[in-house]
């Protein structure tokens, strides 16, 4: 398997635990909706969180949440709303992005961005 697959797992778990950790229920894991996949569906105060992750091992080309361009949005946008319709789910939801920045060393420091992104409405 790449490399770059593998530091993705590594963050999409890291960012799991972290959300468990922090009293997030977590609905599922890399949710597909035709070419869009959401990493984390979260749950928590009567809130649906559609969550990507974003793992990078350095940061000379951006901060990883950079990388949630307006084409990755959109195609979040459409699974999550497919996602609420197949729930029959009537209630508040948000777009979080969690970025993980590891070092050589292999430390890393995770940022937690709620509400990183909100659907245009027109």
């Amino acid at each position: 398997m790449a490399e770059h697959n593998n530091l993705g797992r590594k963050g999409e778990e890291l960012a799991k635990q972290y959300l468990e950790s922090a009293g997030y229920e977590i609905l599922d894991q890399n949710w597909r909706f035709g070419k869009a996949e959401v990493d984390l569906i979260a749950y928590q105060h009567k809130t649906i969180i559609f969550v990507e992750v974003k793992t990078r091992t350095g940061n000379a080309f951006g901060e990883p949440e950079d990388f949630v361009d307006t084409e990755k949005q959109a195609l979040l946008v459409s699974a999550a709303d497919e996602f609420i319709e197949l729930m029959d789910f009537n209630g508040e939801a948000r777009f979080d992005i969690i970025a993980i920045l590891f070092d050589k060393q292999g430390n890393y420091r995770l940022n937690h961005i709620q509400n990183a992104f909100w659907p245009d409405p027109y």
